[in-house]
């Protein structure tokens, strides 16, 4: 079972099924679904986060104990490439207020201590500055550019920016 996370104001607690309409709902606003992928996209579905909850492979962010956001993460196990990968939405409400890099290096903690991952990846789209900076405020490096990674809700491809992050780089971890 997935813990409970806190530090000041943000709490990241297990996902639960009945996060997902709400989660939906805020996918779908213009600030998030500029950079979340397709609308054929099945995980960004009510349907979605209610498996992801049953997976226990995400957090609910809450700010001042209301919903606030999403963190997904996965896991490579396999021993010679081991590393977790991040994700992450706020509700247009929370966003550029720095939240989102204290609810990224909470779970980055957990991954690094607890669950005993040296590498830890994120991939923002190339063109979203603002997330880049966050994600960089807490260590992530680009690696590289991946052309044409993910496609638009236009229906378009648009470029993706590999960022890592290695354990003793985390800031404020």
């Amino acid at each position: 079972m997935l813990p409970t996370l806190q530090e000041g104001r943000v709490t990241l607690r297990p996902l639960r099924e009945d996060d997902a309409g709400r989660l939906a709902q805020l996918v779908e606003h213009p600030s998030i679904s500029r950079w979340w992928g397709s609308r054929e996209s099945a995980n960004r579905s009510a349907e979605g986060f209610a498996a992801e909850a049953r997976d226990e492979v995400a957090f609910a962010i809450e700010v001042d104990g209301r919903l606030a956001g999403w963190l997904g993460f996965h896991e490579e196990l396999e021993p010679d490439y081991r590393h977790a990968g991040l994700d992450i939405f706020l509700a247009p409400e929370h966003q550029g207020r720095g939240l989102g890099p204290l609810a990224l290096r909470l779970a980055a903690r957990w991954l690094v201590e607890e669950r005993g991952h040296h590498r830890l990846t994120i991939d923002p789209a190339h063109a979203n500055e603002r997330a880049i900076r966050a994600y960089a405020s807490i260590g992530f490096r680009p690696v590289g550019v991946m052309r044409r990674y993910e496609r638009a809700r236009d229906g378009t491809w648009h470029d993706g920016l590999l960022m890592d992050l290695l354990a003793e780089e985390l800031v404020g971890g």
